[in-house]
């Protein structure tokens, strides 16, 4: 028998074949030969929305027999799946076999068998037991919410995902740099605005005029500035205070500050 597919609400949209994950307990696919009135259903396009795919399963397989349930979701687990129950296992294998590899908008389905009946089979064959076929399931499906090892897949790939994403940087506040007149008192003194021509022998003059000086520190790659070393901090004061300010060439002041730790 030919599968026919009715005109849904959204055209089919193109989209290249992926492989759909597994999902776990009722859900998952049993051997054909425990074939069961429930279809398993993957590698659904997953860019068909979810009630236009669930009228499309519906009218491929209505002609096999009553569809009591066509289940579909758009969670990451149930992504690209469904299941299609009918009333009777023969109804569900003759499905099967005959729209297996159905290109469903443009990606052909594989079918296999879910593990227990739908609450939708057990209402219509056994509605009796329904209440306690639902209590059933849902305490099996508490009991193996956090030991289940395709689900601890799926938790594992999910987190794998968000971490990627990452969650947005928080601003950083620029940091603000302290003038350098407003340094605390050190040892040691920054000299800057320097003559390009001054010389170590000239600083050291300058500045041993005044007590317990230790070094002057040219740096060779910038000469409009120099380091003045004191060995203690009020020596170098006493220095500051005297020769900020000093035109050493008599044209440009020296800027002097305490040096940054």
């Amino acid at each position: 028998m030919s599968a026919a597919i009715p005109h849904p609400e959204q055209q089919p949209v193109a989209a290249p074949p992926t492989e759909s994950p597994i999902v776990a307990d009722e859900t998952a696919p049993a051997p054909e030969e425990d074939a069961s009135e429930t279809l398993y259903i993957q590698n659904l396009n997953e860019r068909i929305k979810i009630p236009v795919l669930k009228a499309s399963l519906r009218g491929l397989f209505k002609s096999y027999g009553e569809v009591l349930d066509v289940v579909a979701h758009n969670n990451l687990r149930m992504r690209g799946q469904a299941f299609v129950s009918f009333e009777s296992a023969d109804i569900a294998k003759k499905a099967a076999k005959e729209v297996r590899g159905f290109p469903l908008y443009s990606k052909p389905i594989q079918i296999s068998f879910a593990r227990t009946r739908s609450d939708a089979v057990v209402n219509k064959l056994e509605p009796s037991v329904l209440d306690a076929h639902k209590a059933r399931r849902l305490q099996h499906k508490k009991d193996t919410r956090y030991t289940n090892p395709l689900k601890q897949k799926f938790k594992a790939k999910r987190l794998a995902a968000e971490s990627d994403v990452g969650a947005a940087p928080v601003a950083r506040r620029p940091a603000v740099q302290m003038p350098d007149e407003y340094l605390p008192p050190n040892k040691i003194l920054f000299l800057q605005n320097l003559p390009e021509s001054v010389t170590k022998d000239q600083l050291n003059a300058l500045f041993s005029q005044y007590p317990n000086l230790h070094e002057v520190r040219l740096v060779p790659s910038k000469k409009d500035i120099a380091f003045v070393e004191y060995l203690d901090e009020g020596s170098a004061t006493v220095a500051k205070d005297a020769l900020h300010n000093y035109k050493l060439d008599g044209e440009n002041k020296i800027k002097i500050t305490f040096a940054r730790k």
